[in-house]
């Protein structure tokens, strides 16, 4: 049996008819950049996150360098962030001449461990940047305390969270700013890069609006050094004819996951946590062993993907050595990225195919426990 990390053509035979009609109507009004349907795209993801305004970029690391600038982050300012995620949260830091400081991660959440950032904050820092990993919030309202505490700005990188709630909160009602991906992969996934930067403060929306576009006020009007960065209105069609599924899909990923749960608990496999009032959205479902690459082989051959999200801290990557970092310095993060492994959780699998994984999975730690049991 065959069974997928992702399965993009799946997902796209369920809307091909919407997809292509809202395409050929795109074609047929020549409007590429911007206008009425790439506003109506982010007008609808606000609401759903829980956000007064809505800025369409480039892509989701776009999303982070602009939400940056426009809480105006640069060079000599310290921005927290986590060792764990994909390198694009630390790049967009680098990129603007501010300087990424990490704090180690929650072993169950895999998230920024939220107890561990008020001892890294100093008179230069600026921001708290978190990551909503896998699909699950950090705890906001500790992030509310110390962003009041010490005067701080939020920007959450909630690319793999769109949908989820914490205590009934929205991913984007928090924050200064919030981050989202379009990526294909995602829950909510373009047909390219594509991204999304939400808010409530008004200025920082004006700020956006015109960062994305070469940094105009208006037509030929430049008042800052911008970026090109819009969202195509090819992917914003796409994104809407996809977006009314989203919560589907989640909630199929989430009965996804609990049937992992239950079929693998009791295994010498650590599940994924879930902090209380955390409604996940399982953008990943990662489990942990310490022979994660022997079980990663061991599926493989099995026609079973899986993916490992992430090999290597980002305070341990030669691009950012000169941050002065090294091994040991994170341990909960080190740790996880040896251990850490992503199998299918995405909404188009069959109750059969996780079955399949998971009697797998126990067929490995069975046969482990076996050979460490001593003969009579």
């Amino acid at each position: 049996m065959k069974v997928p990390i992702a399965d993009l053509h799946a997902q796209y035979l369920e809307l091909e008819t919407e997809i292509l009609e809202n395409i050929a109507l795109v074609m047929k009004s020549g409007c590429f950049i911007d206008g009425e349907n790439v506003q109506r795209l982010e007008e609808q993801i606000a609401n759903e996150c829980g956000a007064q305004f809505g800025v369409g970029v480039a892509s989701g690391t776009d999303a982070l360098v602009l939400s940056l600038r426009a809480c105006r982050i640069g060079a000599g300012d310290e921005v927290i962030t986590t060792p764990f995620t994909f390198g694009a949260t630390t790049e967009a830091i680098a990129l603007l001449g501010a300087t990424p400081v990490y704090v180690d991660i929650d072993p169950c959440t895999f998230n920024l461990d939220v107890n561990q950032i008020e001892k890294a904050i100093t008179s230069r820092t600026k921001a708290i940047l978190p990551v909503d990993l896998f699909g699950q919030m950090v705890d906001r309202d500790a992030l509310r305390d110390l962003a009041a505490r010490y005067n701080l700005k939020i920007i959450v990188d909630a690319a793999q969270a769109i949908g989820a709630k914490r205590n009934g909160e929205k991913v984007a009602e928090c924050a200064d700013a919030t981050t989202l991906s379009f990526y294909p992969t995602k829950n909510l996934g373009a047909c390219g890069d594509a991204g999304m930067v939400l808010t409530n403060n008004p200025e920082i929306a004006d700020t956006l609006r015109s960062l994305h576009v070469h940094g105009q006020s208006s037509y030929g009007y430049f008042e800052q050094i911008g970026y090109c960065s819009r969202l195509d209105t090819l992917q914003a069609v796409i994104l809407m004819a996809k977006l009314p599924h989203l919560n589907k899909w989640n909630e199929a990923r989430r009965k996804n996951a609990a049937l992992y749960h239950c079929l693998l608990n009791g295994k010498s496999l650590t599940l994924p946590g879930c902090e209380q009032g955390n409604y996940h959205i399982y953008h990943q479902y990662t489990i942990r062993h310490p022979e994660r690459d022997a079980i990663q082989e061991y599926l493989k051959e099995r026609g079973i993907d899986s993916k490992l999200f992430y090999p290597m801290p980002m305070h341990l990557q030669k691009a950012y050595a000169f941050l002065g970092y090294k091994e040991g310095d994170f341990p909960e993060a080190e740790k996880a990225a040896k251990e850490v492994l992503s199998i299918p959780i995405v909404p188009e699998l069959s109750e059969v195919q996780i079955s399949y994984v998971a009697e797998q999975l126990c067929a490995y730690t069975d046969s482990r426990v076996n050979s460490a049991v001593p003969a009579a």
